[in-house]
């Protein structure tokens, strides 16, 4: 079945641990379990604290605050929550700032056709074109007009195929990458290569071909 690349937010959609989160503030970097997150109360010591990690389901313990669902949240998001919190009660006019230490949950893999392919931290904002670069770009032969992003949505791994030639060119968009995405960028041996993904991931759900 034939999507336009531009369908593809719509069709796939984001992945589960984003999904709760309201869209408009998606170009940020989203906060998961096991991240390490410095908290700092601005002028209130004893509530500024260093490497503090999201645990297992996502949320973190504060003192006075309780627990604080961090996983989905922006760094700004969660600023806010822990302040309004704190207002609500205990402070006036607190000034909170979130920062993530260490990024653990958020990566993408990258496969394929690529000069280094493995997993890779995801910093901020990432698109498909920006991913396939940490991997150190395509091999020399790599199929461009067939790059897959595979995502876990409602459960089950879906997949789209991008024509990372035509973005590169400015004449297809750039989609964005989500932490846990996995990237296979075809070869010019296109059909065993795709049969061999089939083979390894039976119950994926191939939304576009491009």
């Amino acid at each position: 079945m034939l999507f336009a690349a531009n369908a593809f937010a719509q069709t796939l959609g984001p992945p589960d641990a984003t999904r709760a989160v309201s869209a408009g503030a998606t170009q940020d970097y989203r906060i998961g379990p096991l991240d390490t997150l410095d908290i700092t109360v601005f002028e209130v010591k004893d509530l500024t604290i260093s490497k503090m990690q999201v645990d297992a389901s996502g949320q973190i313990l504060l003192p006075l605050v309780g627990a604080v669902t961090a996983q989905g949240k922006t760094t700004g998001e969660l600023s806010s929550e822990i302040a309004r919190r704190l207002a609500s009660k205990y402070l006036q006019n607190p000034q909170v700032s979130v920062v993530v230490d260490e990024a653990v949950s958020q990566k993408v893999s990258v496969e394929g056709a690529v000069a280094e392919s493995g997993v890779f931290e995801l910093k901020g904002r990432t698109s498909l074109l920006e991913a396939v670069a940490l991997a150190k770009g395509a091999s020399k032969d790599a199929n461009l007009h067939r790059v897959s992003i595979v995502r876990t949505v409602d459960g089950r791994e879906r997949a789209a195929t991008f024509d990372l030639d035509a973005i590169q060119h400015g004449t297809a968009r750039d989609p964005e990458i989500f932490g846990n995405d996995v990237i296979v960028v075809g070869s010019s041996k296109g059909k065993e290569f795709w049969h061999s993904i089939v083979e390894a991931l039976p119950g994926l759900i191939i939304f576009q071909y491009l």
